[in-house]
């Protein structure tokens, strides 16, 4: 199985998409974003809450592709910038790798 970071790096999606998480990205609060989007109630640490946040977005890139009527760009958005947000607090949290 791939780990989080390898996932994050082989998808493949819109450039404009892409770039608009990343200036979103500067203003993610976790307290705030990642609990609009996995619900309320005690949040899950960066890792699992990785994983949820990646499922979702799949689900809703198929629904792109797809031209499903339910698509929310907005949601789709909120979500990568979530994913981009968690996953610099999973690489801030890992241990510096040994030279």
């Amino acid at each position: 199985m791939q780990d989080l970071f390898t996932m994050l790096t082989t998808l493949r999606r819109p450039r404009l998409l892409i770039r608009a998480a990343r200036m979103g990205v500067q203003d993610y609060r976790r307290d705030r974003h990642l609990q609009r989007l996995l619900g309320y109630g005690t949040l899950p640490r960066p890792a699992a809450a990785l994983m949820r946040l990646i499922e979702m977005e799949r689900a809703m890139n198929e629904q792109r592709r797809d031209d499903d009527a339910g698509y929310s760009l907005p949601r789709h958005l909120d979500v990568l910038i979530a994913m981009m947000g968690e996953a610099q607090l999973l690489r801030a949290a890992r241990p510096a790798a040994v030279a």
